[in-house]
């Protein structure tokens, strides 16, 4: 890669965090419907065309962290050492997601993430999108998997359990609780849920 690529890449880059964050940060002070698309570009100091040109759907500018993540279960499944089962080598990953306090897994009281994540599953429009990514994510966790109808099964049942154990996490913080105190429930909720897979 050139200097002048790498330059350009490290631009478009700071261009899309820029939108990215001005988008939730109105979103989390004002709510997903009572902010403009408009209002976006200007704090963000670009054109509406230049936003729509990162982030296609107004959901997009909430749910890019999560897109972050797309295809990354598919990958732990394909890129997993020899004699490593798939549900063993999901388990492990999220095990140490969850030892990280990923935000991802919900075990996370940053207030901003609990906040953004109250944001998500409470918006409509944004459940629906986010559903949208899960069903894109299994696809390909299936495709990791192979096995014909019983891949597509346990790639369904592998991301539904990953959902509920993240969810679960953070409404127990959502309701008060440290992500420390929670850490040893979600550990064995992680390990029950996942031996029940295997």
């Amino acid at each position: 890669m050139s200097e002048s690529t790498g330059l350009r890449t490290r631009k478009k880059q700071r261009t899309r965090d820029a939108i990215g964050d001005a988008a939730v940060s109105l979103f989390l002070e004002r709510g997903f419907d009572r902010v403009s698309v408009n209002e976006i570009a200007a704090a963000a100091e670009v054109s509406k065309p230049t936003l729509f040109r990162y982030f296609p759907t107004k959901e997009d500018l909430v749910l890019h962290r999560f897109a972050d993540h797309q295809g990354e279960a598919a990958r732990v499944v394909r890129d997993r050492t020899s004699g490593t089962g798939p549900m063993t080598a999901l388990h492990r990953h999220f095990r140490a997601r969850l030892d990280r306090f990923d935000p991802v897994t919900g075990l996370d009281d940053h207030p901003e993430v609990v906040a953004f994540h109250r944001l998500v599953f409470t918006t409509p429009s944004l459940a629906a999108r986010l559903t949208q990514y899960q069903a894109e994510d299994e696809e390909a966790l299936a495709e990791a998997l192979g096995e014909g109808i019983r891949g597509r099964l346990r790639a369904a049942q592998a991301l539904a359990v990953q959902r509920v154990l993240a969810r679960t996490n953070w409404q127990k913080i959502a309701d008060g609780r440290t992500a420390r105190d929670v850490h040893p429930e979600a550990v064995a909720d992680a390990d029950l849920a996942f031996d029940l897979l295997r």
